[in-house]
């Protein structure tokens, strides 16, 4: 968001086109093609395994819980924000044309700032169901009904759409007078950045607000569902249902660290001025790689009914073929 990052000085066009100019990454002729290909392999994999869970929780009767009808909304974000962003910095890198259409710029920073705050609010809403699952396990099926389920992801996705929906609004206002995005990829602070030199004061609150709120309201769901959750398996004498409780929050409990430790250290490399512009680039481009590759091992290898489940369709398939 706008005001997680700092103001910086680049060369900018002082007239506006439809066709933007964007930031590039300085990268020599000889290492393009092993850059493009190692991109398109990290590309395909995240892809193939995220809707690889999304077919298992679609087809698989076994997986058709509440847990996992929430937990199917996490690897769709991870698609749209892999997605929205990875291919076209892939092509830049490919074709050295660093353009980007105005409409186009807009959607993919509205689609990557959707994705951004959507990982938040699924991983609170997968928090607050293992809480009832575990603390209140006897009310588990009165609470958490098909309805309350689909008000639950509902809330998530409308919220997230809601907030980054107002922020574009207010991005749009701003007369534009430049056509250089000062990002490989197009945000909000790119956009807003290409502007005649406008009072951006309700930008910036506005930027600073909806952050806050996301993340003070999602953390505190999470920190007080996890907590319940330790304090009821500490309370609980049987070791079955510690060990229970432990495997099914610990692929989410994972999920949410490695997206607070990818946040901070992009925040922080836009603080850091010696940090190169390369090196800048690739960091603001942590977030919506290393998350949509990584989650879906980690539920893969953490969630037992995931994995069980896939290698059972892996065995029926190879016995289909075998015969």
């Amino acid at each position: 968001l706008l005001a997680l990052r700092g103001m910086e000085k680049y060369s900018l066009n002082q007239t506006f086109s439809f066709d933007l100019q964007i930031a590039s990454f300085g990268i020599p002729s000889s290492a393009v093609y092993p850059i493009f290909i190692t991109g398109i392999l990290v590309y395909f994999f995240s892809v193939l395994s995220n809707v690889t869970i999304l077919v298992l929780i679609a087809t698989q009767r076994s997986l058709h819980k509440p847990m996992f009808y929430i937990l199917f909304s996490l690897p769709l974000n991870d698609l749209v924000g892999i997605t929205a962003m990875f291919p076209r910095v892939l092509v830049d890198i490919l074709i050295m044309k660093h353009t980007v259409k105005y409409p186009l710029c807009v959607l993919q920073g509205f689609l990557l700032h959707m994705y951004g705050g959507g990982i938040p609010f699924i991983l609170a809403a997968m928090a607050f169901d293992r809480y009832i699952a575990i603390c209140k396990p006897l009310r588990y099926n009165a609470i958490m009904t098909p309805l309350a389920v689909v008000g639950i992801i509902s809330l998530a996705w409308g919220v997230d759409f809601a907030l980054i929906l107002v922020l574009f609004l207010l991005q749009a206002r701003v007369r534009k007078c430049r056509s250089f995005i000062i990002n490989v990829f197009c945000d909000n602070f790119s956009l807003v950045n290409l502007s005649c030199g406008d009072d951006l004061t309700i930008n910036n609150v506005y930027g600073l607000a909806i952050t806050a709120f996301m993340h003070v309201t999602t953390v505190t769901i999470q920190l007080f569902s996890y907590i319940q959750i330790l304090v009821t398996c500490l309370m609980n004498k049987q070791s079955d249902a510690k060990s229970k409780a432990v495997n099914t929050c610990l692929a989410q409990i994972i999920a949410f660290i490695l997206f607070e430790i990818v946040g901070l250290f992009t925040i922080m490399s836009f603080r850091i001025p010696s940090i190169s512009s390369n090196a800048r680039n690739a960091c603001g481009m942590m977030i919506f790689l290393i998350l949509p590759v990584l989650n879906p091992i980690i539920y893969g290898m953490k969630t037992k009914d995931i994995r069980t489940t896939f290698f059972r369709v892996l065995k029926k398939r190879k016995m289909s073929f075998s015969k």
